[in-house]
């Protein structure tokens, strides 16, 4: 029995909700291996940035593995057009297979890649290139998995089943982190930087085939009238008749994409960094955080269902222009990890409000034909040009003896987002234009 798209009004016989939810955990596997394979990248680069920029001092060489890792989101606007065609005219499960395949082989690639020493300057230029070719992986992920959950949710339960999209991408974090945790126990950090920060990238690679075999029993949420539709995958089609949500989705992604990775992808370097906490303690500080961000995804999830998406937006922007700027000056000076762990985690319970509803919000504002190009493309544009350069802006201000800058940075996009979820409105408790 296929699933039946989300604009048709679904059975609920209990063979239907198992089914659901079966395909929910399937799309969700890649979706982890995806985001576990990107975030190991960020997380070890504490560990790898001298073999690849042997010079300078710490803030200098996080900066360059930085700028590589912005890389990786310039190319996610491409991944979100790629992989939106293929989803839009060709099937949500082949793009999501397709997806998780070059998320695997860029991982195999970082994980052979000898460093500086051994072949000179082709290192870096290398490891650009597999950052890249993962960025445009992930570019295509995120719209093709946002539209596939969105249209195997139940009725009514939308928010809380679409929400596991960020428990999948939230514990990619957190295994790359748990990795980060387990190595450092088990591994000198002299060994950690000359050959084990290898280990979690082959791990990825591994677990990518384990997500190729549960991909491959979904069912294919698009039908054929969609697929063939004139408009489908198309980005005139999209801009022509669909540029008004295209443009609210660049205006609070942007906003929802930055706090995101701040307090999460950025947050453990700025523990260390600025705050001057040891890297293990900033390690298992940050695990925790991640771990019940995590399960506050479908809770939040559920609630949006009640209040609708609008009122969680809102919720959102309004803390993070008002909150943003006193947490992260706090931080600064925070000598105790639990007062370090509960700002964190404010902030975070703040960005849930986003998260958990991301990618329902934006696929409810896109049809079948264009949902998935509609919804990767503005997500990847938004979160290449504000997500993805975070940490680095991040850490050019502070080598430019400006850091505070960067918080008043992070609260204007929050106030971005609050403003732009002012034209939103609901109808019942979903979300329409």
């Amino acid at each position: 029995m296929t699933i039946k798209q989300a604009n048709i009004a679904p059975p609920q016989s209990g063979q239907d909700v198992k089914q659901r939810i079966w395909a929910i955990v399937g799309a969700s596997s890649g979706n982890l291996v995806e985001w576990f394979d990107f975030y190991v990248y960020s997380f070890f680069s504490l560990y790898f940035a001298h073999i690849f920029f042997p010079k300078g001092d710490t803030t200098t060489q996080l900066l360059q593995t930085a700028g590589i890792f912005a890389a990786g989101f310039l190319m996610r606007p491409v991944g979100g057009w790629l992989f939106g065609y293929i989803a839009d005219r060709h099937g949500r499960k082949n793009s999501m297979l397709i997806s998780v395949c070059m998320m695997c082989l860029g991982s195999l690639v970082i994980a052979f890649l000898p460093g500086f020493d051994s072949i000179g300057v082709a290192a870096p230029v290398i490891l650009l290139l597999a950052r890249m070719f993962q960025g445009l992986s992930v570019g295509g992920e995120y719209g093709t998995s946002a539209t596939y959950m969105s249209e195997v949710a139940l009725e009514g339960r939308k928010g809380f089943y679409a929400s596991f999209q960020y428990v999948t991408l939230i514990g990619g974090q957190l295994l790359a982190v748990l990795t980060v945790v387990i190595l450092q126990n088990l591994l000198s950090d002299a060994d950690l930087r000359q050959w084990g920060w290898r280990i979690p990238f082959v791990l990825g690679a591994v677990l990518a085939v384990v997500a190729v075999w549960l991909r491959r029993s979904l069912n294919e949420t698009s039908d054929k009238n969609s697929r063939e539709h004139r408009e489908a995958g198309s980005i005139v089609g999209l801009l022509r008749h669909h540029w008004r949500p295209f443009l609210m989705v660049l205006g609070f992604t942007a906003g929802g994409s930055l706090s995101f990775y701040t307090f999460t992808t950025y947050m453990q370097k700025y523990l260390v960094n600025t705050a001057g906490m040891d890297a293990k303690t900033a390690s298992s500080l940050m695990t925790g955080a991640l771990l019940v961000f995590m399960l506050l995804q479908p809770l939040i999830g559920a609630l949006s269902d009640k209040i609708g998406r609008r009122g969680s937006m809102l919720i959102f922007g309004a803390g993070a222009a008002i909150c943003t700027v006193p947490i992260l000056t706090l931080l600064q000076s925070a000598d105790n990890h639990w007062v370090a762990f509960l700002l964190v985690m404010l902030a975070l319970v703040i960005t849930s409000f986003y998260t958990s509803i991301s990618g329902i919000l934006k696929a409810e504002m896109f049809p079948p034909q264009v949902r998935a190009l509609g919804v990767g493309l503005s997500y990847a544009v938004a979160n290449a040009i504000f997500g993805g350069s975070a940490e680095y802006v991040a850490l050019l201000l502070k080598n430019a003896g400006i850091e505070t800058s960067f918080f008043w940075y992070v609260s204007a996009m929050g106030a971005v987002a609050f403003f732009v979820s002012l034209l939103l409105h609901r109808k019942g408790k979903g979300l329409q234009l």
